[in-house]
């Protein structure tokens, strides 16, 4: 039996007995100690602390700084995963799930769907196309464009590696909760969409941010 677990929800408890006492926000059962909990995780979310609040810091600038962050945590988790394996980045193998999940897709639709710059892109694809991952063929539709697909080759190296990615996933996830998770997909797709409009429109003519900024403002 864990113990150390049993008190702290007892001394849990006791805290809101407390709070609650005189005041009678909440009612004294299992319900009202629910209520009690959920709205004292609500109040941390909608007024978090960061290192440089009091001195002024906005919450842009943190926002920021912790996605830089997290994008490099997770760079290193997904290098730690590749370090033994045939990919030489992980750019291999997330254009290879994108393939996998999305199907058929010209080069530049490739390579807009994971934030690329061209030149960057046009190296990856080379580099799948080279290990016999991923095969193209000329559009149908337009003899200019060359569509993409992953091969038999690309499933079968990408299943084989495919536990040592998830591993890295699940690192970059760390200690959030069930609730936490779907809050941070909800958020983090809303920013994604607002953000990926602009970047698919202005790809090629290097005025991303002027864009985005007079959007804004």
């Amino acid at each position: 039996m864990n113990f150390e677990l049993i008190k702290s929800v007892v001394e849990l408890v006791q805290q809101f007995m407390e709070q609650n006492e005189g005041k009678a926000q909440y009612s004294n059962d299992l319900h009202g100690f629910t209520e009690w909990i959920n709205a004292a995780n609500q109040h941390d979310f909608e007024n978090p602390d960061w290192i440089g609040k009091e001195s002024g810091r906005s919450s842009d600038s943190i926002i920021n700084t912790l996605l830089i962050r997290m994008n490099r945590y997770a760079k290193s988790y997904s290098r730690s995963a590749v370090g033994s394996s045939v990919f030489s980045s992980q750019d291999d193998f997330i254009y290879l799930i994108s393939l996998k999940n999305m199907g058929t897709m010209s080069k530049m639709e490739l390579i807009k769907h994971n934030v690329h710059e061209k030149s960057s892109g046009i190296l990856i694809i080379n580099r799948l196309l080279h290990n016999g991952w991923i095969e193209q063929a000329v559009s149908p539709k337009d003899k200019r464009i060359k569509n993409i697909q992953i091969t038999e080759k690309g499933l079968a190296i990408l299943d084989e590696h495919m536990e040592e990615i998830r591993r890295a996933s699940r690192a970059v996830v760390g200690n959030l909760t069930h609730a936490e998770q779907m809050l941070l997909i909800a958020v983090l797709s809303k920013l994604d969409e607002f953000h990926d409009s602009f970047y698919r429109m202005n790809l090629e003519t290097r005025d991303l941010l002027n864009t985005v900024y007079k959007k804004l403002n």
